[in-house]
């Protein structure tokens, strides 16, 4: 059996430093964006799009801090688990896989919809498909640390509850 081979380049490093750059760059982006980018016709400019929007950047930061309480001296920016981590898999880590980075794309919808930015929604969007694709990666790594990982992915979906 031939051994099993990393197709993550190495520009990426050795615990995953490329994603968080990346990750960097795209949240800098939602942040900015509604004062750099012009206002989208799209979105309705009401006090009610402004609270709901308000109301999920609240959610998500709160249900953010959940999860890195919760993960305490696990917590790394990096794909890569810590060497002498645990696997998590109660309080928020039974309802999703990664509830940090399902907090931070509710945080930064939220953020789009009290801007009423387009541009910063679809920042939100390109979140998602960077946070799917960090969490492939990562989710490889956790199942050499942890084998038990493998049944965990199957009982406990990634981003949403019972969606995906």
């Amino acid at each position: 059996m031939a051994p099993s081979v990393d197709r993550t380049p190495h520009a990426r490093g050795s615990r995953g430093e490329g994603w968080v750059v990346a990750q960097l760059f795209v949240m800098a982006f939602v942040a900015i964006a509604p004062w750099i980018l012009p206002r989208s016709a799209v979105l309705p400019d009401s006090g009610a799009w402004r609270i709901a929007g308000a109301m999920l950047l609240l959610a998500g930061a709160m249900g953010g801090a959940r999860a890195v309480v919760r993960l305490g001296p696990n917590l790394t920016p990096y794909p890569r688990p810590r060497r002498r981590g645990v696997l998590i898999t109660t309080g928020p880590y039974a309802v999703v896989r990664h509830p940090i980075y399902a907090s931070v794309v509710a945080m930064a919808a939220g953020w789009a919809l009290a801007w009423g930015s387009m541009p910063t929604l679809g920042g939100a969007a390109a979140l998602v498909l960077l946070f799917d694709l960090k969490s492939r990666r990562e989710e490889r790594w956790l199942v050499e640390r942890f084998p038990e990982y493998a049944d965990y992915q199957r009982r406990v979906r990634k981003l949403v509850p019972f969606v995906y």
